[in-house]
């Protein structure tokens, strides 16, 4: 079975909520994962909370996605 992301919440800071298709739901904070030129505008947070669920993962408007298998195997964080 193919891991997606079925559904996406932004909680605050760098803490997003997720929706597996294997129905794992886990909050995971992408902070220190936010690492090449293509997650620069990420860091700001205006910017890092207009993400959508395209093709099967989280993903923000100037392309920067992660793989939904690297979103299932972050840790779990409290909100």
């Amino acid at each position: 079975m193919f891991v997606e992301v079925v559904k996406a919440e932004y909680i605050d800071n760098y803490r997003i909520k997720l929706w597996f298709n294997n129905n794992v739901i886990k909050v995971v904070d992408l902070k220190s994962s936010l690492n090449g030129i293509v997650f620069e505008p990420l860091k700001d947070l205006n910017f890092f909370k207009r993400f959508s669920v395209k093709y099967n993962t989280v993903e923000w408007e100037n392309g920067a996605d992660f793989a939904p298998e690297y979103l299932l195997d972050l840790p779990s964080v409290t909100f």
